[in-house]
This record gives structure tokens, C-alpha cells and sequence, in this order.
């Protein structure tokens, strides 16, 4: 029977059922695109200004990398409440090592990391293998490393800390071209970045055309590409104005590249998604299910412990309150970034633009003078709305 000529081809699928489709991804961005013009132009253009856009890239980075670890919990199916003890407790441990044990601050942060991983390994042995539920597990930690960080601290807040350790957070990457009003390497580095992500892109797209792979219309592709590719340079000479890239901004990246890599193109990644989507098939199709979901709060012990790294540099101390909320916040961005509460779904860009989501508006609402008590509602408000409308999108 010969092939049916391209006139009689059934039509692409159209733009708007493409949008449909793919609501949350690209309905992520617009907000954080709106959001950040909204603010920027209530505030009078502070929001965008070098001092205040550094402030909000530190501010919000161990919420970005704790984000990329429950992203994985969440996609497996579970959840973790802990990540704000753990990194209360791990800046507490540090402190103590370096301030009262005068242990170097590289060897402090090895260590650190080490514990990091063994909390997570214990939550996630019984979770994986005792099958207690993840919520009443985390729930526990919580309360352990809340007591335990006060049992370190006695009490007290412990600091300052040495000035190689502050760099983790407070440090920026220095200008060898001795740049005056802008920092010529971090720009550069920014639009390398830039480039580097189009090419990338457009890479993907040749690979998913030869296969005959389902695809994103052109011009979904394009605009996507070049706003996100905008927004890297735009970012960059913004900062390139002011300190240069933060160092804490290069860890961000590194990791955002490095699990997205993890999450698309590996086979632990493709995994981990099919255990949160469907467990019992997983386990009937060979994967490992148990090791999986013990892999995953291992990773996230890691990533609570380095960004409790992250923020007791930044605060130059530990305080026995340090980390109190951070879990909610974490939580928050994955949702609104597109993770499902039911598991199997979502993405290392969602959790990331969630974030960033939830610290534009912290920041901006700050500025404009809103209280704290307001910030909480309109905050819960959101998460709220970005779960009703993965339920709805669902149950349609």
C-alpha cells in the first residue's frame, strides 16, 4: 500500500494543544517572567539592580540547592522534612569543629558532607527497607537534628568562622582583566553559558528530528531557547556590574547541570521515575526498587549539608534557629516548579524556576514594605494554586 503523500499526512499537532500539554513548563517561566517585571516596576527597578539581584541569588541559594535533592525524593514518591534540621544541625557541627576544634574549614566541609550522607542513608533505611512512611520518618528527624543542633550550640549562636570558609557563600569570582565598571570574566562566562545552552539545545533537537522523535513546535522551541538564553546574559552583565558572579552561583550551576543531566539522560535517572510513577511495575520490571529510594535521601542528606555549609558561611555563625522553615520553602518550589504529589513527575528546571519563583517574591514583597505576616498567606496561596492545577490538569 504506497505511503500517503505529505498533503494527506494527518496535520502537526497544534500550537495550543502543544500548550496544553505542557502547561506547567512553559507556564512556569511566564510567571517567573511576570513576577519579576511586576516587581521590578513596583519597586521602581530595584529588584533588577546589581546589589539587590546579588542579595537574592545568595538569599535563595541553599533553597536552590536543597531543591534539586527533594525534586528526586519527591519523583520517587516521597517526601522529606528534615532538610531544615539537617542543615540547622550540619552548620552547627561545622561550627563547632572549626571554632572550638580548630579543624580546617576543607577538612570541616568533608566531614560535614560525610554527615550529611549518613543522615540521609538512616532516614532512607527505614523508609526503603522497614517501609515506614517517608513523612513520619522525616517528621522524626526533624525533631532529632532540631534537638541535636540545640544540644551542639548549647544554646548559643557559634562564629565568626575563617575567612576561606566565608568565601563558600560570601565570595566572588575574581577579574584577572582588572574590569573597573564591569567584571569582563564573569560576563564573559555568561555569555559562553548563553551559547553553550542554545548549542546544547539546538543539538537535542537534531537528535530528536533524526530519530522521528515527538518534538516541541519550532517556535515554542525558539522562544524558549533564546529567553532562557537572554535571561543567563542579561543576569550576568548585571552582576558583571556590580561584585561579579558570586561563588555560590557556580556551585548552582554545576549542580543544575549536573542533575539535569542525571534526571534526562541516565539510566538511575529514568529509574527513579519510573518508581515514583509506578512502584510495584518497577519492582516486576527489575529495578532495584529499595536501593533507589535509599540512593535518593542519601543525595538529599548531601545536598542539606551543603547548603548548610552555604548558609552558616553566609550568616558568619550558627545559630540554633538556623534552617527553621527551609523545608517548607524546598517543598514549595518543587511543587511550583511542576513536581507531582503523586511522584513520577517533574524536573530539574521546574524546581529551579519554583525557587526562584518563591525568593523574587520574598525579596520583592520585602521592598514594597509587606509584612511578614501577609507574606506567609500570599506564599501559601501559590503553593496552593500550583497543586490545584496539577490535581485539575490530572483528573482531566
Amino acid at each position: 500500500m504506497p505511503s500517503p503523500s505529505p498533503a494527506q499526512q494527518p496535520p502537526a499537532r497544534s500550537y495550543a494543544g502543544f500548550l496544553k500539554n505542557n502547561f506547567r513548563e512553559y507556564g512556569m517561566l511566564a510567571s517567573l517572567i511576570v513576577i519579576m517585571g511586576f516587581f521590578q516596576f513596583m519597586t521602581d527597578g530595584t529588584l533588577m539592580r546589581p546589589l539587590n539581584l546579588t542579595n537574592l541569588i545568595l538569599q535563595n541559594s541553599y533553597i536552590v540547592i536543597m531543591a534539586l535533592g527533594m525534586l528526586l525524593v519527591i519523583v520517587a514518591g516521597h517526601i522529606d522534612l528534615s532538610v531544615g534540621s539537617v542543615v540547622g544541625f550540619v552548620g552547627a557541627l561545622a561550627a563547632v569543629l572549626m571554632v572550638e576544634y580548630h579543624v580546617h574549614f576543607l577538612v570541616t566541609i568533608v566531614l560535614s558532607v560525610l554527615a550529611g550522607a549518613l543522615i540521609g542513608g538512616a532516614q532512607g533505611a527505614f523508609v526503603a527497607y522497614f517501609r515506614i512512611p517517608s513523612f513520619i520518618v522525616t517528621l522524626a528527624g526533624m525533631l532529632v537534628f532540631k534537638g541535636l543542633t540545640l544540644a551542639l550550640l548549647q544554646g548559643q549562636s557559634v562564629g565568626p568562622f575563617p575567612e576561606g570558609f566565608q568565601r563558600i557563600s560570601s565570595g566572588f569570582l575574581p577579574d584577572p582583566f582588572g574590569g573597573e565598571s564591569v567584571r569582563v570574566l564573569s560576563l564573559a562566562i555568561g555569555v559562553l553559558a548563553a551559547l553553550a545552552w542554545v548549542a546544547a539545545k539546538v543539538r537535542s533537537r537534531a537528535r530528536q528530528n533524526k530519530h522521528g522523535m515527538e518534538e516541541e513546535p519550532y517556535f515554542f522551541f525558539l522562544g524558549r531557547t533564546l529567553v532562557f538564553a537572554a535571561l543567563i546574559v542579561l543576569i550576568s552583565w548585571i552582576l558583571s556590574s556590580y561584585r561579579g558572579l558570586p561563588n555560590v552561583l557556580i556551585v548552582m550551576a554545576v549542580l543544575m547541570l549536573a542533575y539535569d543531566f542525571v534526571t534526562s539522560r541516565t539510566t538511575i535517572g529514568r529509574r527513579i521515575y519510573a518508581l515514583g510513577g509506578n512502584e510495584k511495575a518497577a519492582r516486576l520490571s527489575g529495578i532495584d526498587t529499595k536501593r533507589l529510594s535509599f540512593l535518593t535521601f542519601v543525595n538529599m542528606g548531601v545536598l542539606a549539608a551543603l547548603a548548610g555549609l552555604v548558609f552558616a558561611a553566609r550568616l558568619n555563625t550558627a545559630t540554633p534557629k538556623a534552617g527553621v522553615g527551609f523545608e517548607l520553602d524546598v517543598i514549595a518550589a518543587c511543587f511550583i516548579g511542576g513536581a507531582s504529589a503523586s511522584g513520577g513527575v517533574g524536573k530539574v528546571m521546574g524546581a529551579v524556576i519554583g525557587a526562584f519563583v518563591m525568593g523574587v517574591m520574598n525579596n520583592g514583597m520585602s521592598i514594597l514594605g509587606i509584612g511578614i505576616d501577609y507574606q506567609q498567606v500570599i506564599k501559601g496561596l501559590v503553593l496552593l494554586a500550583a497543586v490545584f492545577v496539577d490535581v485539575y490538569n490530572k483528573n482531566k
